[in-house]
């Protein structure tokens, strides 16, 4: 297929190494295929199946996870504390003969799932000197019981907060006050927190990227890659490719897209990439990039001359010119993309396709006595602007702010 990149995106095979009872190595699940070595150290509620890496309603395992990171994984169960006389010695042996490992003198992070865990393991890692930073999950009441260790530390703790948390080099305490358990970022059980969880995850990679020295990937380049095939190529095929096994895509307003790749790749086929406009275009206003995300604002333009069930269900053409103010919040696992929230003033878009009045029907009592005296009909000016928003968010001076201060409730 034509092509301005000169290699196709892949998805990377799947390659699990069991290195003793209930350890499991997994190399990098990213197109770059080798990284740092990191160390899970799981509850039996989050491991693998024995055969395979575990996705359950687009979650995957600590596991999985981490090796799309492209770190190369593993993976130590609870089990594996009882059953292995030196766990953690056994897991660093594998990651040191794993060729890919990469670069082999960047040191290894550790995360624990569960305090019990952590406190089981915590007294040994002065004997490893190729961790360099470890994560623990527990809770606010709980924290002074949690082991203390003698390298870098950040502490994920359920609770509400009653006095500032350490913020120091040595030592990164997080609160997550709509959370109880301390399971929290473990799937596959009743107290897992898919938004909580996610903060953490990004949270711990902050952490860690410092101390490993990545592993780092362009993301904007990343997305970049993603939009040309869905916008310029349209390739439904490489399309997916920049995606991770079980991507997500939310367009906010409609609620449209999917979860995990079956249903995606559905959504992309049947109501986005063959279905835009050839005229379509997007127009970026400004860009922020974090360790895991890029957040995009840009102006999506087009002729609505067929129906996009993804920007407005259920319309068919209207021939209209849209310029649309949007939002994109796209979170990036390794070098490949896991999910997009993408987000515009639905209203907007009714204004410039013709399909909302200036004004609709106000069906609440009002204060002001002469028009509540006059028992007619009252109307109220709808407070949205059509393509006037996209021409102010390109250009601050095109259109005079506060114009809408005006509007008022009228007669019908």
């Amino acid at each position: 297929m034509n092509s301005k990149y000169t290699q196709l995106p892949f998805l990377p095979d799947t390659r699990l190494e069991q290195v003793a009872q209930g350890i499991t190595l997994a190399h990098p699940l990213s197109r770059r295929g080798y990284g740092p070595g990191f160390l899970v150290v799981v509850p039996t509620t989050g491991t693998t199946s024995s055969d395979a890496l575990r996705i359950e309603r687009g979650i995957p395992s600590p596991l999985m996870k981490w090796a799309e990171e492209s770190f190369v994984v593993v993976e130590i169960t609870e089990a594996a504390l009882d059953a292995v006389a030196d766990p953690i010695g056994v897991a660093l042996a594998a990651l040191a003969a794993c060729a890919s490992t990469k670069p082999e003198d960047s040191g290894v992070g550790l995360i624990a799932y569960a305090p019990e865990l952590w406190n089981r393991i915590a007294s040994t890692l002065d004997s490893f000197p190729q961790i360099k930073g470890a994560a623990v999950y527990g809770d606010l009441p709980s924290a002074q019981t949690l082991a203390p260790a003698s390298l870098p530390l950040v502490q994920h703790l359920t609770g509400k907060e009653t006095h500032l948390l350490s913020r120091t080099a040595d030592l990164t305490a997080c609160s997550y006050p709509a959370v109880t358990s301390a399971l929290f970022a473990v799937p596959f059980q009743d107290t897992f927190d898919y938004s909580a969880e996610g903060i953490s995850h990004t949270r711990n990679l902050t952490f860690f990227k410092k101390l490993l020295d990545g592993p780092y990937f362009d993301l904007e380049a990343i997305w970049d890659e993603h939009t040309y095939y869905e916008f310029e190529n349209r390739s439904l095929e490489c399309t997916m490719a920049t995606m991770v096994q079980e991507p997500y895509v939310n367009h906010v307003p409609t609620l449209t897209g999917g979860i995990g790749r079956a249903k995606l790749t559905l959504f992309y086929r049947d109501h986005f990439i063959f279905h835009n406009p050839e005229d379509a275009e997007t127009v970026l206003i400004s860009r922020s990039t974090g360790i895991d995300r890029v957040i995009d604002e840009f102006l999506f333009k087009c002729t609505h001359n067929s129906q996009m069930d993804w920007l407005v269900p259920g319309i068919p053409a209207t021939g209209r010119q849209l310029n649309i103010p949007m939002n994109a919040v796209v979170n990036i696992r390794g070098d490949r993309l896991y999910h997009e929230h993408i987000s515009w003033d639905q209203g907007t878009v009714l204004k410039q396709l013709g399909l909302l009045p200036d004004y609709l029907p106000y069906p609440h009592p009002v204060q002001d006595e002469q028009l509540s005296a006059s028992g007619g009909r009252l109307e109220y000016r709808v407070p949205v602007m059509g393509e006037e928003t996209a021409r102010k968010l390109e250009d601050k001076d095109a259109i005079e702010s506060n114009t809408m201060f005006t509007y008022q409730i009228r007669q019908g």
